[in-house]
């Protein structure tokens, strides 16, 4: 009698949580999409600069530069541009890689696994949720400070919250708008582009237009004001363009950073983009540089204009116009802010049912959400709840509550995505022949660690041993990073400058740059995208240390809620995206398949 060989149903619980998407499978399942592809280069453009350009120009120009800056807000905003700049990079080689819907998700289940993957989705919906949030907060607040708050206070008077950790009053006003507007949305997406085309156009001319007027009111001695000159009663710091040194340069830049998010709402076009891999790389890339010119701009007009301690945080344009008696271009500025934050919650909303809709494709979240309807061609019902989430939240929250939870979420996606560019250029996951190319046994041995942490043999194939140690290099280069960033924050921050932190931000640093030199020896993949990331591995390094820095600025408030958000997404992956993921499901077909073969073909032998 035979005996039948033993084959596993299913993997080990660890390779099924970090089981990889291949790039090939993804770009398969892009060519059977059923979103509509109607958005051109201009459309994507046009949704990056208005999904991005709105709080950073009307408001944070302001309150960067009396609370930490001074003049040198200019340089708060451009490092904050280069840190967006880098991992907006990482953003298209990944669009050019895989034109699928779902961003950093999508991105991430391909160069990391699933549950990391599951855990940025989850991190990006509360992201674009408190987004579109905040934004509607801040509309509400734009649209009722110039008519004499009457809004905020009929609902203080007869519907006051008195809890702690929610708003004053319920703002009725951002609920009803993000309904409106969801309703657009859920509509069709040709004619939200067209209204974000429209937006976009009155938010960038109004832009033009405070930077013209500012030039004829400019007066370089706000960039240089002594300290003796500076009045008693107002916080001047230091005087001067550095005011408050550059510990108040990196503050102020953590701040700015809030006005770049929004840019990767392109990135979430992959099935709705007519030419995916070519336009949404430069579509990313345009509207980097739009927005980069836009703030820098805006930010010297304003410092020029009027002393960086008289500059008003909420709304400082127009506060410098009432002192100049221009009406007209007060209520210009107002006019056009409106327009701004309008583009931004379509910008933040459009992407959220994107990403459910990838999820729920994937069986990682309830099958609701990748429903599309067949009229619109959208996912209608993906699109009416996460509007009807985001519209909850602004009207409970605050806007300063839900700005804070905001940035996190966006630069943790930010380094995922620069991770997973290291992992994929270093790594041939489609490719069979990496699997048998390198079956030696893995000896642990002093020169032998050496020889392929700095690839002495100057090989230039990728095999699974470098693909390996590469992994290895990286995982270890994040760890160090997140020590760095930590010392050096507390270094800056605290006043905590002495011999010992000093030592040990030198071994650190010198560290990450030893570790950066040897990936940099590894062999890369030939598979190479359309666009790609120049001088790899650096650029995705940096933008590594630079978002890990700015999240060692967050409050542990922010940390401790964010942590809530993540539990509370860890307990939906375990009881139903873990069981339903078509992942998960499908290689448990191909093993059953290959099991019943076996048995059919030892029943033939018998």
């Amino acid at each position: 009698m035979t005996e039948f060989r033993s084959y596993k149903t299913d993997q080990s619980f660890f390779k099924t949580i970090f089981r990889r998407k291949k790039e090939s499978d993804l770009v398969k399942e892009s060519t059977k999409q059923q979103l509509s592809r109607v958005l051109g280069l201009v459309d994507l453009v046009s949704l990056g600069v208005g999904s991005t350009l709105g709080l950073g120009a009307y408001v944070l120009a302001g309150e960067v530069a009396v609370k930490f800056t001074g003049p040198a807000v200019v340089l708060s905003f451009a490092f904050a541009a280069v840190a967006s700049a880098l991992s907006g990079l990482c953003y298209a080689e990944f669009a050019s890689r895989v034109p699928k819907a779902g961003s950093a998700y999508a991105f991430s289940y391909v160069g990391v696994g699933e549950i990391v993957a599951f855990l940025i989705g989850w991190d990006l919906i509360l992201e674009y949720s408190i987004g579109c949030a905040s934004i509607a907060r801040a509309l509400s607040g734009h649209i009722d400070k110039p008519l004499g708050y009457p809004m905020k206070t009929f609902f203080l008077e007869n519907f006051p919250l008195n809890v702690s950790f929610l708003a004053p009053y319920p703002d009725l006003f951002s609920l009803t708008s993000i309904l409106l507007l969801t309703l657009l949305i859920a509509w069709g997406m040709r004619e939200s582009s067209l209204l974000n085309k429209i937006f976009t156009v009155v938010n960038l001319l109004t832009v033009s237009i405070v930077v013209v007027s500012g030039l004829f009111k400019i007066d370089f001695y706000n960039w240089n004001i002594p300290k003796d000159n500076i009045p008693p009663n107002v916080n001047g710091g230091e005087g001067g363009f550095l005011p408050f040194g550059w510990s108040g340069v990196f503050l102020g830049a953590a701040t700015c950073f809030y006005g770049f998010v929004g840019f990767d709402a392109v990135a979430t076009t992959g099935e709705e983009a007519k030419k995916p891999t070519r336009d949404i790389p430069l579509a990313i890339v345009i509207s980097l540089v739009i927005i980069t010119l836009s703030y820098c701009s805006v930010a010297v007009i304003l410092t020029l204009m009027w002393p960086y301690y008289y500059q008003d945080p909420e709304a400082p344009f127009p506060h410098i116009y009432r002192e100049l008696d221009w009406s007209i271009l007060e209520w210009i500025v107002t006019i056009g802010a409106v327009f701004a934050l309008f583009t931004n919650m379509i910008g933040t909303l459009f992407p959220l049912p994107r990403i459910l809709y990838s999820m729920a494709s994937d069986g990682l979240l309830f099958k609701v959400f990748s429903k599309v309807d067949a009229k619109t061609k959208t996912p209608f019902w993906g699109t009416f709840i996460c509007g009807a989430f985001a519209a909850v939240l602004s009207s409970l929250f605050d806007l300063q509550q839900l700005m804070n939870m905001m940035s996190i979420g966006t630069l943790m996606a930010y380094s995922l995505v620069c991770i997973c560019v290291l992992i994929l250029r270093y790594t041939d996951y489609d490719d069979e022949d990496c699997k048998i190319r390198d079956t030696s046994r893995f000896q642990v041995s002093l020169m032998r660690l050496l020889s392929s942490s700095f690839n002495f043999s100057n090989s230039q194939l990728t095999t699974k041993s470098s693909a390996r140690t590469s992994i290895i290099i990286i995982l270890v280069y994040l760890v160090v990073t997140i020590c760095f960033c930590s010392v050096v924050s507390l270094t800056l921050n605290h006043g905590q400058l002495n011999i010992t932190t000093f030592t040990i931000s030198g071994v650190l640093g010198m560290s990450l740059l030893v570790l950066c030199y040897s990936l940099s020896r590894q062999p890369q993949s030939t598979n190479r995208p359309t666009f790609n990331v120049p001088f790899v591995p650096f650029i995705p390094c940096l933008s590594v240390v630079l978002n890990t820095y700015l999240m060692t600025q967050l409050d542990s408030s922010t940390w401790i809620r964010f942590t809530v958000w993540l539990f509370i997404g860890i307990m939906i992956y375990l009881c139903y995206g873990l069981n339903h993921s078509v992942e998960r499901l499908n290689h448990r077909r191909k093993v059953d398949e290959t099991y019943m073969k076996q048995i059919r073909y030892e029943i033939q032998v018998y």
